[in-house]
This record gives structure tokens, C-alpha cells and sequence, in this order.
């Protein structure tokens, strides 16, 4: 789960590289570090911490050079140190390398290259790559070294390598995401075409096993494992100026405001895509949602909707989908759900699905991504890049795909103008100021309880999830009938408890009597105010349109939160965007 940029032209690779590692930073930020190419030999800067912090204690900017990689890290293997920051070097500092991933096997090559005389300066999984390399290129020439060294990789990997003679930046991927970019005069290489939109709009997409090798103005693609192989240039055109953050403080308050529009784009299908899914969810014997965080919410609230059409579907958190596996066979039909169709443990799963001939079909937010070409058929949710680590307009578009399919295996209408309508009345200015009120109500809070019942338990489950992961308060969430089967024993006096209230109002606001009972502290999520209630968060009350609605105060909520705490909400402590390894 980190972010890489490779750059080899006749421009300035330093501002290239700098700018492109920032647009990355969402994918890790616990440390960071560029490796330069300069009069032959290799010029390596890094340190623990966030980019502008090292860029100014180190200064990217210089050495001038027209080729070099950049990393931006979330350790895996080794403390945030400057030692375990990339790139990583080998024993004469002339190859070095960035490396996204998990080399499975790294401890077994260590022990390898450690009785050849090499040692090692950091306590990470990558370093190996770089030190494979140097042992090979005795014998072979630098890019046939890397393809050896490539070769003996067990794991997750996208790499690049460069070496101090030589012009050019080698690189593989395997189960962690590279893409190319091209230009005129110059080559690019990153782990998401984020980093390179304002550089270029043609890009290849690598699949596993490419090996590339890049040059000024050129380069070149094979297969370790098909050999000759030809990959397709595809031209993305997006406003650069859609993807910034602009005026906003944060990434986060922007994407949350841009949900209206969001909704629509995703509800929007191709009606021949949206058939075909509607087909084989009537025609599958059996049907698993897999997901994981708040994708997995989005199945879990796939199963809600898919039940009220009449149809059973099971959903299941993608890291535990191995477990089920005996169930699995050639009638079954796997939804996957993932913003970044990256995610390892959703990959895994369906990977493993597919060895049992399941048909695949995926929600994705990212064309071109390893999920979209693990499918056999795919809908993009639309939402524009995602930025903040907490997803949230993603979760509105996959919520507003998972209406459609519901309104069209239960032949029940919804209405997408109201829908969107009601979306941007709960985003006015009046609503938000609401929330920032609440919000110095909770913000000294240690523990906060949210309870739902239905679709309404799915938006408490997510609810919490943004809670805790940007305000780092402690927020738990149950179905309403669950909360008295032990956890009511933590409610004390001014306990805040969430209660979200739907189709089952007399059942819930039973439960919140049992929180109120115990001095729970209670804030109702309704479209009627209720005596129960010490705090009202007013939102509309329609049908299945309900989940979409809930969330949006909720997602303002945690924001909030975060703000008035002190803390970063595009960049939470110890998250990434993108989980790239199991």
C-alpha cells in the first residue's frame, strides 16, 4: 500500500517526480524518498514523515536530473524509520529500486545473498530487490539481471529499478497495480494514472508479469510468462482541475459535496450492462457480495436490498471468502465491490472463485484496474478519483448501483431527480452548520454507540467506520435488538448513542428506551423528532432511498469531528487507500 513514480525524458524529473509522489501520497505517507540520476551515479534522499516535510528538510528539487523513482511508504515489513524508507539501494549504491507490495519469499533470498558477502541497511521485505540485482548483473547486463532477480519474486510486487549507467527505468508488476504512461520524449511509470494526469493522458495498463523497460521516448513490454506480448495505449481524457482540491480545506468535505452528481453518474447505466447483471442474479443458484471496509457495507446492503427483491444473496468480508469456498462451483455468481479494484483480499477471493469456475461480475470505480480484468462483466461506479482515505462518494455510488438493481429485479420504480434533490438539500449550508453543532456536542466523546435495524444496522456499521478511522474516537455499531445482548453493559450516564430509525419504529426506538434507561446520551437519525431523542438529526424517510440519505449527515459528522480533534481526515494515522497486500 504504497504509491511509486518513475520518470526518464528530457524534462526536469525532479518537479515531475515531486508533484506525481504528492498526488500519491493518500496511498501511504509514513515516509518518503527520490532516487536521481545524476553525472552516472545515483543520488538517494529520504526520511520518515509526510512529503513536505521531507522535500523541505532535504530539498527534491536537487540535484537536477532527467531521470529517477520516487516512493512514498505504508510500512508493511520494518518501523517507520529513514533507514526502512524507499528507495532502497545495494551494497555499492549504483542500483537502486521502489518497491509497492510484499515479497513473500524475502527471507529466504536474504539468507541467499547474505552468504554471498552482501548486507543489508534496512529491516524491510524490499531491500532484497536491490541486492538480487547487483548479484546477477556480474553476469548478466542490467535489464536481464532485473528480469532474474524478477523472477526469483514470491509476493505482491510493482517495481522500478534504476542503475547509475544507465539511461533508463526497468520495472515489473504482480498483483500490485503499475501503469505506464507515454509521451512525446519521455516515458512515465506509476502505481495509478492520478499521479500522471497533469503530464499525460496515454497510458498502458500493466498486467501481471509485465516486464517494461523505459527509455527517453520509448520502451518496451514483455510477458516472464507469455514472452512477446502487445499492450494497448488507451487515452484518458478528465479535467485536471475536477481532481483538485481547490478551495476546500480537505479532499474529503469536497467529495462529500460533490454527492449529488455523483449519485446521478452512477445511477446513470448502460441499460444492456444493467440487464445482463439483472440476468444472471435471476439465473445464479447462488450469489456472494465480497467486499472489504466500506465496500463491504455496500454488500452488506446489496444482501438487504437483494432479499426485499425476493433473492438471497450472501455477503461476505473478501479476507474470510476462503472459508467458503466448498460452497462454490459453476452456478455461482460473485458481486465483488471495490473502489480501487486493487484491494488483495478481494482479488484473492475472486481469483479463488474463478479456480471454482464462478462467474464474476464487479463493482469498480477504476477502468482498468486488476479487478475490471478479473471480470466477466463489470459496472463503473463514476464517482471521479477519490482521494481521501475514507471513502465516502464512492459509497454513494455503489449504494446508488445497488438501488438500480434493486428497483429492476423488484420491478419497483426509484426516483433518481427526488433522490438527488433530497442528496443536495442534506449537503446546504443550514444542514452542515447542524452537524458542526453536534459535532462540539461529541468531540470530547471516548466511546460512541450507534444502533440500526435492517438497512438502517448497515448505515450504523459504516456510520462508525468513519467515526473511528478520522476522529479516532472509539464508535461501535449493532442491529437494535442485538445492543441488550451484552454491549449495554458499557452504557453509562451521557453515553452518546446514534439511533438510526426506518420501517421498524416502534422496535428501535424500544431499544433506544433500553439505552436512554441506562443514561444513554441519545441522537435520533429520523424524519420525525421523537421525545426519546435528546438530539435530532432530521433526514427524509424513503423506502430503500433511506440508506443514502442516513449516510450523508453521518459522513459530516466524522468529518467534523476530525477537525475540531485536530486531526488530518484525508490522511488518518496508520491507514492507506488502497490495501494492496493481504
Amino acid at each position: 500500500m504504497c504509491g511509486i513514480i518513475g520518470y526518464v525524458g528530457e524534462k526536469e524529473a525532479n518537479r515531475i517526480l515531486l508533484e506525481g509522489i504528492k498526488r500519491l501520497e493518500y496511498r501511504g505517507y509514513d515516509s518518503v524518498g527520490v532516487a536521481l540520476l545524476n553525472n552516472g551515479k545515483i543520488v538517494i534522499k529520504k526520511d520518515a514523515g509526510k512529503i513536505d516535510e521531507v522535500h523541505k528538510k532535504f530539498n527534491f528539487l536537487e540535484p537536477k536530473s532527467k531521470l529517477g523513482i520516487c516512493h512514498t511508504r505504508w510500512a508493511t515489513h520494518g518501523n517507520v524509520t529513514k533507514e526502512n524508507a524507499h528507495p532502497h539501494s545495494d551494497c555499492n549504491d549504483k542500483i537502486a529500486i521502489v518497491h509497492n507490495g510484499i515479497i513473500e519469499n524475502y527471507q529466504e533470498i536474504k539468507e541467499y545473498l547474505e552468504a554471498r558477502g552482501h548486507r543489508f541497511k534496512s529491516q524491510t521485505d524490499s531491500e532484497v530487490v536491490a541486492h538480487l540485482i547487483e548479484e546477477f548483473n556480474k553476469d548478466l547486463d542490467f535489464e536481464d539481471a532485473c528480469k532474474k532477480a524478477f523472477s526469483m519474486l514470491q509476493g505482491s510486487f510493482a517495481i522500478l529499478a534504476v542503475k547509475g549507467d544507465e539511461n533508463k527505468i526497468v520495472g515489473i508488476r504482480k498483483d500490485s497495480p503499475l501503469v505506464i504512461g507515454v509521451g512525446e520524449e519521455e516515458s512515465y511509470a506509476a502505481s495509478d494514472i492520478y499521479a500522471l494526469l497533469p503530464f499525460t493522458h496515454n497510458f498502458i495498463f500493466l498486467r501481471n508479469y509485465d516486464f517494461v523497460v523505459l527509455e527517453k521516448g520509448k520502451f518496451k513490454i514483455e510477458n516472464l510468462v507469455e514472452k512477446n506480448v502487445e499492450r494497448e495505449v488507451e487515452r484518458i481524457d478528465v479535467n485536471i482541475k475536477e481532481v483538485e482540491r481547490g478551495d476546500f480545506h480537505h479532499f474529503m468535505i469536497k467529495e462529500i459535496l460533490e454527492q449529488a452528481d455523483v449519485f446521478e453518474r452512477a445511477f446513470d447505466q448502460n441499460e444492456n450492462e444493467i440487464e445482463r447483471f439483472v440476468e444472471e442474479i435471476r439465473k445464479a443458484k447462488k450469489i456472494f457480495l465480497i467486499g472489504a471496509g466500506t465496500s463491504y457495507h455496500a454488500c452488506l446492503a446489496g444482501s438487504y436490498l437483494f432479499a426485499k427483491a425476493g433473492i438471497f444473496a450472501k455477503s461476505i468480508i473478501a479476507s474470510e471468502f476462503s472459508n467458503f469456498l466448498d460452497l462454490i462451483n459453476e452456478e455461482t455468481l460473485i458481486i465483488a465491490i471495490s473502489q480501487s479494484g486493487e484491494t488483495a483480499d478481494v482479488l484473492d477471493a475472486v481469483r479463488k472463485a474463478k479456480e471454482k469456475k464462478a462467474k464474476i461480475f464487479s463493482i469498480i470505480n477504476v477502468y482498468g484496474s486488476s479487478l475490471m480484468r478479473e471480470s466477466d462483466a463489470w459496472l463503473l461506479m463514476n464517482a471521479g478519483f477519490e482521494i481521501g482515505v475514507a471513502a465516502t462518494k464512492t459509497y454513494i455510488a455503489e449504494l446508488a448501483i445497488l438501488l438500480l438493481l434493486y428497483s429492476k429485479l423488484s420491478n419497483k420504480k426509484v426516483n433518481k431527480e427526488e433522490i438527488k434533490a433530497k442528496i443536495l438539500d442534506l449537503l446546504s449550508r443550514s444542514r452542515r452548520e447542524y452537524i458542526e453543532k453536534v459535532a462540539e456536542l461529541l468531540k470530547e466523546s471516548q466511546h460512541i454507540f450507534l444502533i440500526g435495524r435492517g438497512l438502517e444496522f448497515v448505515t450504523a456499521l459504516e456510520a462508525a467506520l468513519k467515526i473511528k478511522e478520522i476522529s479516532y474516537i472509539h464508535a461501535e455499531a449493532f442491529p437494535g435488538g442485538e445492543i441488550k445482548h451484552g454491549t449495554i453493559a458499557l452504557i453509562e450516564k451521557n453515553t452518546p448513542c446514534i439511533v438510526f430509525v426506518g420501517e421498524e419504529i416502534e422496535k428501535i426506538l424500544s431499544n433506544a428506551e433500553e439505552l436512554k434507561a441506562r443514561g444513554g446520551f441519545i441522537i435520533g437519525v429520523s424524519d420525525k423528532n421523537e421525545k426519546i431523542f435528546d438530539v435530532w438529526i432530521k433526514v427524509p424517510q424513503d423506502g430503500e432511498a433511506t440508506l443514502i440519505y442516513q449516510i450523508i449527515p453521518m459522513q459530516l459528522l466524522a468529518y467534523r469531528l476530525a477537525v475540531l480533534r485536530g486531526f488530518d481526515p484525508d490522511k488518518p494515522r496508520n491507514l492507506a487507500k488502497s490495501v494492496t497486500v493481504l
